[in-house]
């Protein structure tokens, strides 16, 4: 079996990364040298392309050193490719990086060097989990029949058995819930395993459209998990490099730039190897580009009616910066001064940013209508409704008249989620923090089930 972060009892445990939140500031760890690292760290564990680090200084976390070999076929082919744990580290971090900012627990905790990161100290769940969404590879193999790329809706989840000695079998979910792994205390069952699932295809999907404005198909994906020794949470775990995917250029695998092309080699030349460092370069150049919005970023504009509204109004700025998109708050009366409103609404049209409006009006809702009928821009209402009233108020924002299309959503956190999902349609950042939003909320209502059961047992 492979060698891990850390261990328990029979199975074995791989380096891994914990979702980092605002807490106490973590001490600064000087950027050593390689040659510096035993002075302030004790190895716990090596593989074939990393080593793992505890941080004698720093209790709960590890450092990840990445090295200059490269293997294939569970190291029966291995070289050393000069550069490459520089291109590995920097590849990872901002992966991780996207991931982390995005809303996905990772155990992530900052570059440290040009080598080796910094990552919350996990025990490892020794399985990989793939997600594909173009069958190649492998999975042809294994499945006799079906044409190399065969595209699968939703992406297709497979795991298997870290054994380096059984060339890591393929396992079903039910085979990894029987085994009753246990790690850091917390053992796997159904709900973990269906969180690793959800988890593993929520990962893919926001890689998969981080990838799609540079015209880069992601094919499929390796990832794997830990638990987090401190929070006893299943997160994200060991890295994502070139070697944990495959990536083609305009969709064509001739042009592929990860790992296969050095698994495809029928013999290993200097000039060989160059080539697989100039793909694995080539990535590296343009995954920090991932962690940029690819178009000029959106912004909403509400305009309330009155101040009285400022409250409501603020929900709904809160609520955007949540996604990452700006939000900016006007006052105007469409009833008392349609002329300055619609002056408003020009100024925010001639600027060439993307925008949408939302209009916070009670009573009587003039400022949706007369903005919708004015405007090409997307236009929302959200008006704070009385107990009162509000019955009879919601229909001067339901009942539009012919030719305009505004919605209405009377949640202030719903509003801005609309407006986040207009942005989110070309702006990966915008789209991955909204996938990472409903793949957090389904993993509480997951742990919430699982909790209530166990209370009523």
């Amino acid at each position: 079996m492979r060698p891990g972060w850390c261990t328990s009892g029979r199975h074995p445990a791989r380096a891994s990364r914990v979702h980092w939140r605002p807490g106490p500031a973590l001490p600064s760890l000087p950027c050593l040298r390689y040659s510096q690292i035993l002075n302030w760290a004790k190895k716990i564990n090596e593989g074939k392309t990393k080593e793992v680090y505890e941080l004698l200084n720093y209790p709960g976390c590890v450092l990840l050193q990445s090295k200059d070999q490269i293997t294939a076929g569970n190291a029966a082919r291995k070289n050393i490719m000069e550069g490459k744990a520089a291109i590995s580290n920097t590849t990872t971090s901002c992966v991780f990086q996207l991931l982390q900012d995005s809303g996905i627990k990772t155990a992530f905790v900052r570059k440290h060097s040009d080598t080796a990161f910094m990552a919350a100290h996990c025990e490892m769940i020794p399985i990989e989990w793939v997600c594909r969404r173009i069958a190649t590879g492998s999975f042809l193999k294994r499945n006799p029949g079906v044409e190399e790329g065969y595209k699968f809706y939703p992406p297709k989840i497979e795991l298997f058995y870290k054994d380096d000695a059984a060339n890591d079998p393929q396992w079903s979910e039910e085979q990894l819930i029987e085994v009753k792994l246990k790690l850091a205390g917390l053992e796997i069952g159904q709900t973990e395993v269906d969180i690793m699932a959800q988890s593993t295809r929520a990962i893919f999907e926001i890689l998969e459209k981080a990838w799609q404005p540079q015209n880069c198909t992601l094919v499929d994906l390796k990832v794997e998990f830990g638990v987090n020794v401190a929070t006893k949470e299943i997160v994200l775990a060991d890295v994502i490099d070139n070697d944990s995917w495959r990536l083609w250029p305009s969709g064509d695998r001739k042009q592929q730039k990860d790992k296969q092309s050095y698994r495809d080699l029928k013999e290993v030349t200097p000039e060989a190897l160059q080539m697989v460092k100039r793909n694995f370069e080539w990535v590296a150049e343009r995954v920090e580009l991932l962690l940029k919005p690819q178009t000029t970023q959106g912004r909403v504009v509400v305009l309330m009616g009155s101040t009285s509204d400022l409250g409501h109004c603020e929900k709904i700025k809160k609520a955007c910066g949540n996604y990452g998109v700006s939000c900016e708050l006007r006052v105007t009366s469409a009833h008392k001064g349609p002329d300055e409103t619609l002056r408003i609404k020009a100024e925010y049209e001639g600027d060439g940013i993307p925008t949408v409006f939302v209009a916070v009006a009670g009573r009587s809702n003039g400022l949706g209508p007369v903005l919708s009928g004015n405007t090409a821009y997307p236009v929302v209402n959200c008006p704070p409704l009385s107990a009162d009233w509000g019955a009879q108020d919601i229909w001067s924002s339901l009942r539009m008249p012919t030719g305009l299309g505004c919605s209405t959503i009377l949640s202030p956190e719903g509003a801005a989620q609309f407006a986040a999902q207009i942005f989110g349609l070309n702006d990966h950042c915008v789209w991955a923090k909204l996938r990472s939003c409903i793949l957090n909320t389904w993993i509480s209502l997951k742990q919430a089930d699982k909790k209530m059961r166990e209370y009523t047992l």
